[in-house]
């Protein structure tokens, strides 16, 4: 049988060598190389999706991949697609370099310039594990065969404009349709999911952020475990140690859980640090909630322009939600969609505070009425979104189409830079 083998190579150059030395190799079967990380992470998915026995057996990684840096992706290929082997082709042989690969899941590497008898001992020898994986694991096994769940973000255009409700309600929506969810706090500094829901806590974020290998035993002693079933990773204590969560640990974190989770849904509130502009960009579906006012609509076009400016998201990959709509204001969706140039809700919230007080006051705002306008239209919003499983067992889509880039596999950000 041919091994199967899937180049991921940035550079037009350095991908014509690396195929022709694949095409080679005996009993190789390379397919057209994919160009990033984010085409590569895809590409798995939809073969993942048919049967694992349609993945490659081996993913080869130059270097120079991008917009996703090759250990990052090297960790990611092999925490959603455990049956494939990755190599990792590099210029650097150093011991360290060889560590940090073998830790990020690696199976061999590969140095440059490429020798042939060394890139066909590595391809044959992960070949052979891959293959032994597949063997072992077809029968009953545990093979986590797909992408990995939806994850959605819910940033506010300013303090106060209801993101953190929201995303409380999302998740409850999911969960409660039969959806396994995780709702994160990654307001690190003023999280308040712990208070609407009125739990108490040890674990957080911060105890997942200096792990670099974020097995299912570490997330399970982290999240805690609502009485609704919502899976909850909350924001620490102590607010200045959000500082510890850096934007790679963000990424591994929400990798993690995606991984886990049909449904991961992450409250990012309203102040952007490097961690939550991480999980912005790769959210497959990233919400803006304002309230129909003019401090808070310009707060919204302010942040799809920073967003725009940091690479972190397009306008038109953004979706506004509005929440406290009413028929009265003069500030309609539709002029919010014509001034951030965003993509809109069509569901919105109605502004009916005085059925939320007592629920919010008392923590219990999973005990709202479900007769009640907010939940009737938060719950119709998760709808909207595809995070509720219908009875026919088919999911909808919000925003970008499924074929398009998954914001799962969007690259890294690079907080105040841009990339090249």
């Amino acid at each position: 049988m041919p091994t199967r083998i899937f180049p991921a190579v940035g550079d037009a150059d350095a991908a014509r060598s690396l195929t022709t030395l694949l095409s080679q190799l005996p009993d190789a079967e390379p397919v057209t190389p994919v160009t990033d990380s984010t085409q590569l992470v895809d590409a798995l998915g939809r073969l993942a999706a048919e049967s694992v026995d349609e993945l490659p057996e081996v993913v080869v990684v130059h270097e120079r991949i991008g917009p996703v840096p090759a250990l990052e992706l090297v960790r990611d290929v092999a925490l959603r697609f455990p049956a494939v082997g990755v190599i990792l082709v590099t210029t650097d042989a150093s011991p360290g370099l060889f560590a940090a690969a073998m830790d990020s899941g690696a199976r061999g590497l590969v140095t440059l310039p490429l020798d042939y008898e060394e890139l066909a001992s590595r391809v044959q020898a992960v070949a052979r594990w891959s293959v032994g994986v597949r063997r072992h694991l077809g029968h009953g096994g545990d093979v986590f065969t797909g992408v990995g769940g939806t994850v959605v973000t819910v940033s506010g255009a300013k303090g106060g404009v209801g993101a953190t409700l929201t995303a409380v309600q999302l998740a409850l929506a999911a969960q409660a349709s039969g959806r396994s969810t995780a709702l994160v706090d990654m307001d690190l500094q003023t999280g308040d999911i712990a208070s609407y829901l009125d739990v108490q806590f040890r674990r957080s974020v911060v105890d997942l952020a200096a792990i670099t290998d974020i097995s299912p035993r570490i997330l399970a002693e982290a999240v805690f475990r609502h009485d609704t079933g919502v899976a909850l990773l909350l924001a620490p204590g102590e607010g200045e140690r959000g500082e510890e969560v850096t934007d790679r640990a963000a990424r591994q974190i929400v990798t993690a859980l995606r991984s886990r989770y049909e449904v991961v849904v992450v409250d990012c509130g309203a102040q952007l640090g490097g961690a939550g502009a991480a999980v912005v960009e790769t959210a497959d579906t990233a919400l803006l909630v304002t309230t129909p006012d003019v401090v808070a609509v310009r707060g919204a076009k302010r942040a799809v322009r920073m967003w725009d400016r940091l690479q972190i998201r397009k306008a038109e990959e953004t979706t506004v939600v509005v929440n406290r709509h009413s028929r009265a204001t003069e500030i309609q969706p539709a002029l919010i969609q014509k001034i951030t140039g965003t993509a809109m809700a069509t569901t919105t919230i109605p502004a009916h505070f005085k059925e939320l007080q007592a629920a919010v006051d008392a923590g219990r705002v999973h005990a709202l009425d479900a007769k009640g306008a907010v939940r009737q239209a938060t719950w119709a919003l998760a709808g909207e979104l595809g995070l509720v499983k219908t009875p026919e067992g088919t999911e909808r889509r919000h925003g970008r189409a499924r074929g398009a880039v998954r914001g799962g596999d969007r690259g890294s950000v690079g907080f105040r830079r841009r990339r090249e």
